[in-house]
């Protein structure tokens, strides 16, 4: 009994075996969780994205690397280095980064200037067309004027691209150097969108910049003795832009 125990015991457990991995009959259960718990290849579109990710990350970083360093040769004592490069890094700070020292030292302007332009365009006929000038200051004094949170681009842009046009032309208009090429056209394009989000006739070829710089009166002055004589009105020329004022 014990010996045919043992055989009905045994033909039990091999005829088990035998059912577990019979051919067709799948895999084993063991092996079929392993199977499940095992991660599979990530979508491409998943894939695509992590890169593009990683990318984008990478392009941030070489980008802020190369500002930092260009506006640290900018900023450093003239060495070799800024001086092989000053062309690149004068590209690249000027006009957008330029650094002074005015937040510490500020040197506020004792004068107050009307920075006007007005348009010119030719037409079918082959006369050319003067439009009155736009007080392009004044344009900016209202945006500013009882407004808690002024723009920055209301306060200080034109202003700005004028003092760095005078800092690099002088009393002339003739541009010497690549970096007042640079500035006159910034200017340029800071007065042709002025002008084109108020012109309501649309296009124009030419525009021309008059710039008159008035006294700031000492506190206290009153306003009928307040001096009303201009200390310079200077005239730019004409300069051509395209159809669209660029």
């Amino acid at each position: 009994m014990r010996k045919t125990g043992w055989a009905v015991s045994s033909g039990i457990e091999s005829a088990g075996v035998k059912e577990l991995h019979q051919p067709g009959s799948g895999p084993a259960p063991q092996e079929h969780r392993d199977e499940a718990v095992r991660p599979g290849r990530r979508p491409v579109g998943v894939r695509a994205l992590k890169a593009g990710l990683y990318t984008a990350v990478a392009l941030c970083l070489v980008t802020t690397m190369v500002h930092v360093a260009l506006v640290f040769l900018h900023v450093a004592p003239s060495n070799p280095v800024s001086k092989r490069y000053g062309a690149q890094v004068n590209g690249w700070v000027y006009p957008l980064f330029e650094q002074n020292w005015r937040l510490f030292a500020p040197d506020p302007d004792s004068f107050n200037r009307q920075i006007l332009a007005r348009t010119a365009r030719t037409e079918p006929d082959g006369t050319v067309r003067v439009r009155p000038w736009l007080d392009l200051a004044a344009v900016d004094n209202s945006a500013v004027d009882h407004n808690v949170f002024p723009s920055h681009t209301s306060q200080n842009l034109l202003r700005r691209a004028w003092s760095s046009y005078v800092e690099a032309h002088g009393g002339s208009d003739t541009a010497r150097s690549e970096r007042a090429v640079m500035l006159q056209k910034y200017l340029r394009n800071i007065a042709v969108d002025r002008v084109a989000a108020h012109n309501a006739d649309g296009t124009f070829d030419f525009i021309q910049l008059r710039v008159v710089t008035l006294p700031v009166p000492p506190p206290g002055t009153a306003a009928g003795n307040r001096p009303s004589a201009p200390t310079e009105d200077r005239l730019l020329p004409w300069w051509k832009v395209t159809s669209h004022g660029k």
